[in-house]
């Protein structure tokens, strides 16, 4: 039986209800960005010279980087980067636990507990573990190399930094403010139903329902606020809006300061959490839970408001950024990444 309304719906959001350039397919989207791209390495004679812009991450953190290394290269950065440990693969479940129970003695804390694979994309695989039970249940089902973070509450931005090889200071490109989605129950309509009735969760359906598989069916009670996702990213239901407006002189220094203590990071984008909008803006009071380098996104772009002009134009510009501060790195001698190298980690 179609329990509600499931399969209709399903089929609605793929469709003509989505119809804002945010929920392209990819296809649809980056072939301009890609024609962009080839026409940035001709100008500056290499395709791959943009994997010169950040020299202390591989490949300038174009795919396949390790999270772990990069948030280790941030470590004189202190209390602005969340606690962090590598839990290596062992064909011993329980020894993996074990690293993560001594992993959480040490910081100080208790669950939820933040786990998630050294590499990956997009937010795959990121899991925010509230018990034990849970936490070996996710050890048992990922193999390979494994990211402990402590879980850091409050509200999430993305902060796209940017500074050119020489210049005293860097800046900020841009700034994401992430917002975790919600529905309110009406005590008559299930969860799915929810999701299905409302017209920008229909279009992240398959995501919603995933993430809620477990409790689809439930009827939330009349005004229950029920929470979606707790990851703050797109591809998994996050809304993303334009956080410009928390840009101050502040918080650009702070950035900059941050920035700085990583030797050989000069662009990309730093996801933190911060319990109060008004230290964020301070420049304080905030965690770093993940630093992407160079195809990284300036994610505001995919504000609602934003048409998808202003989103290839802010993309254009931070790939031109790239490609500049790669050529400036090349010319002072540092390597860059030959194209058939590059495409074996793409393959990879």
């Amino acid at each position: 039986p179609n329990r509600g309304g499931g399969g209709r719906g399903r089929l609605v959001g793929g469709g003509g209800r989505c119809p804002h350039w945010e929920f392209w397919p990819m296809g649809a989207f980056y072939p301009p960005v890609v024609a962009w791209i080839l026409w940035l390495g001709i100008k500056h004679r290499g395709l791959t010279v943009f994997t010169a812009a950040n020299p202390g991450i591989p490949d300038g953190g174009f795919i396949g980087e390790s999270k772990h290394a990069i948030l280790s290269g941030l470590s004189a950065a202190g209390d602005a980067v969340a606690p962090h440990r590598l839990i290596a693969p062992d064909a011993d479940p329980a020894a993996r636990l074990a690293a993560l129970d001594a992993f959480i003695r040490h910081i100080g804390t208790t669950y939820p507990i933040v786990l998630k694979p050294d590499v990956g994309q997009r937010g795959a695989g990121v899991r925010i573990v509230r018990s034990s039970a849970a936490a070996a249940d996710y050890l048992t089902r990922v193999n390979g190399p494994v990211i402990a973070q402590a879980f850091a509450p409050g509200h999430e931005f993305g902060v796209f930094y940017v500074r050119h090889p020489g210049e005293t200071r860097g800046r900020i490109f841009s700034i994401t403010e992430k917002v975790l989605p919600t529905l309110v129950g009406d005590g008559v309509r299930t969860l799915e139903t929810l999701i299905l009735s409302d017209a920008r969760a229909v279009c992240m359906a398959r995501a919603y329902q995933a993430a809620n598989a477990e409790r689809l069916h439930d009827v939330p009670a009349a005004g229950e606020a029920v929470l979606l996702v707790e990851v703050g990213t797109h591809a998994r239901g996050a809304i993303f809006r334009d956080g410009n407006w928390a840009r101050t002189p502040a918080l650009e220094a702070a950035m900059d300061r941050v920035s700085r203590t990583f030797e050989g990071f000069h662009i990309g984008r730093y996801d933190l959490r911060t319990p109060s909008i008004e230290d964020f803006m301070a420049g304080d009071n905030f965690r770093i839970v993940e630093l992407n380098g160079v195809t990284a996104e300036a994610t505001e772009i995919y504000d609602a408001r934003n048409s998808v002009w202003t989103a290839w134009r802010t993309l254009f510009r931070q790939w031109a950024l790239a490609f500049e501060i790669g050529a400036a790195h090349r010319a002072r001698g540092v390597p860059v990444t030959p194209l058939r190298r590059l495409l074996r980690s793409v393959r990879a």
